[in-house]
C-alpha cells in the first residue's frame, strides 16, 4: 500500500483509553523490543514539553550526540514527528518499516491509531539508527499514553493545568497523578514545583517508585529579565544563562533542561556548559510566539489551553503591551474552547473566530464569536474563513496580530501570509 494513503487513513482512527500501552507491548513484543534498547529522556506536562523538547535536542547534538526526537503534533508534514539531528524521517524508511510491522498488526487483527503507528516506527527506526539518545514526547497525559512503555534515564514532568479533561480527569490532581505515570522504577525525575497538592503527588509517586526527584524550586531562578531580545536568569551554579525565546515560562523549560544536562553528566555523558549556553542561546522552536509576517507583525502561537493562553498573555504584556492588538482564534473540537475565550477576551482588541482549516475538526466559529458576546457584548468580534481573517490582519498596519488556538493551522497560516 501506497504509505502516504495508509497514514491518511489512520487519521480516523482514536485510540482507546487504558488500552494503548497493552496494545503498544503487545506489537513491541512481536517485533523483538527494540524500544528496551534505547536510552530516553520522557518529557510530559500540559505546557511547555515542545520547548523543553528543542532546547534538549539544541544542547545535545551540539554535544556531538545522535539524537533522535519524537514529537506531536506536527506543524507542517508528519514526517516532523520523528527526526535525527534535525533531519526527518523519509517517506521510504517509513514504508520499509510498515512492511515489517503491517503484517504482525494484521495477524493479530490489531486497529492502530496515526499516534501509535507513528510511536513504533520511532522505536524502530531509532533502533535501527543506533541513535544516542531519544526525547521522547508524551502525546497525552502519561500513565496510558502510547509512549509509556520505556524505562528512560530522566522523566520530566512541566506545568501541569487543565487540559484533556475527559481523558486525564476533571481536577489538577487527577491530571497530575496521569502526568506521574511517566514515573519508572530506580530512575530519576526532574519536575519544578507547582501547588503543593500537585508536588504532593509527583513527591509520593517517586518515593513509591524509589526515584530519585529533582525538584526546581521557583525561589532558585533569580535575576531574570529579558534583553537583546533573549530572557535571561541565573539558576544554581549557571549564570546569565541566555534563551532565544520569549517568555518567562521559557526561563522555567530551561531550568528543567540545566537540571536534565546534570543528570546526563552524572550518567557519562559530556555535555559541557559552553555547549550548554550555545544550545540555548541559539534554539529555534517554530510556532512559539514566532513572528510570521513584518509589516504589520503577525506573531504565530500554537498555545491551546487555559495555562497556555495564561502564559502568552504574560509574554504578550511584556513585548506588545503597548499596542492594538488582533487575535485570530482556532480551537479544536477537543480542546475547552470556553476557557481560551475567557482569558483571552478584554475591551480593547479585536477577536477574529474561524473553523480553522477543517470544520469537522474545529469548534464552530459561530460558537465561538456568541459565547464572547455573551461574554462582553462590547467587544469587536468577527467570524471569518481563516484566510481572510489572515488578509484582514495584513490591512491593519497599526495592529500586532496573534494567530492563536492550534498548531494543526500553522502551515495553512504560513502559506497564506
Amino acid at each position: 500500500m501506497d504509505i502516504k494513503k495508509y497514514i491518511q487513513n489512520l487519521s480516523n482512527i482514536k485510540s482507546t483509553k487504558n488500552k494503548s500501552v497493552e496494545k503498544m507491548k503487545m506489537i513491541m513484543e512481536k517485533l523483538g523490543n527494540p524500544q528496551n534498547n534505547l536510552k530516553y529522556i520522557h518529557v510530559t506536562g500540559t505546557n511547555g514539553k515542545g520547548s523543553v523538547i528543542e532546547m534538549l535536542n539544541s544542547i545535545l547534538i551540539k554535544s556531538k550526540l545522535k539524537v533522535g526526537k519524537f514529537i506531536s503534533p506536527h506543524l507542517v508534514c508528519y514526517n516532523e514527528r520523528i527526526s535525527i539531528n534535525g533531519e526527518n524521517i523519509k517517506d521510504e524508511e517509513i514504508q520499509k518499516i510498515y512492511e515489517k510491522v503491517q503484517p504482525i498488526i494484521e495477524k493479530e487483527n490489531i486497529e492502530i491509531s496515526f499516534v501509535e503507528f507513528f510511536t513504533i516506527i520511532a522505536f524502530i527506526y531509532f533502533y535501527n539508527q543506533k541513535v544516542d539518545i531519544v526525547l521522547m514526547e508524551v502525546g497525552c497525559g502519561g500513565l496510558y499514553d502510547n509512549t509509556n512503555i520505556i524505562n528512560p534515564i530522566i522523566s520530566v514532568i512541566n506545568s501541569i493545568g487543565y487540559d484533556h479533561m475527559g481523558i486525564l480527569g476533571n481536577t489538577l490532581e487527577e491530571i497530575a497523578k496521569q502526568k506521574a505515570g511517566i514515573i519508572k522504577k530506580n530512575s530519576e525525575t526532574v519536575y519544578i514545583e507547582q501547588e503543593s497538592k500537585i508536588d504532593n503527588i509527583i513527591i509520593e509517586t517517586c518515593k513509591e517508585k524509589h526515584n530519585t526527584l529533582h525538584m526546581i524550586e521557583q525561589s532558585e531562578i533569580k535575576n531574570a529579565k529579558f534583553e537583546n531580545d533573549n530572557e535571561i536568569f541565573d539558576y544554581k551554579k549557571y549564570h546569565d544563562i541566555e534563551i532565544n525565546l520569549k517568555g518567562k515560562k521559557q526561563i522555567q523549560n530551561a531550568t528543567l533542561v540545566l537540571e536534565c544536562c546534570e543528570i546526563l553528566n552524572k550518567n557519562g555523558y559530556n555535555i559541557t556548559e559552553e555547549v550548554i549556553r550555545n544550545g540555548l542561546k541559539n534554539i529555534i522552536h517554530k510556532g512559539r510566539f514566532e513572528v510570521i509576517y513584518q509589516k504589520p507583525m503577525i506573531i504565530f502561537d500554537g498555545g491551546h489551553n487555559e495555562q497556555a493562553i495564561e502564559n502568552l498573555k504574560n509574554t504578550i504584556d511584556i513585548y506588545c503591551k503597548d499596542s492594538r492588538k488582533i487575535y485570530v482564534i482556532s480551537v479544536l473540537k477537543s480542546k475547552e474552547y470556553k476557557r481560551i475565550v475567557e482569558k483571552i477576551l478584554n475591551d480593547d482588541d479585536i477577536y477574529i473566530f474561524t473553523n480553522g482549516n477543517d470544520k469537522n475538526l474545529f469548534t464552530d466559529s459561530h460558537l465561538m464569536y456568541e459565547y464572547a458576546k455573551k461574554l462582553n457584548d462590547k467587544v469587536e468580534v468577527y467570524e471569518m474563513e481563516l484566510g481572510k481573517a489572515i488578509q484582514f490582519c495584513k490591512k491593519r498596519l497599526d495592529f500586532i496580530s496573534f494567530v492563536i488556538g492550534s498548531f494543526y493551522v500553522y502551515d495553512d497560516v504560513k502559506k497564506i501570509v
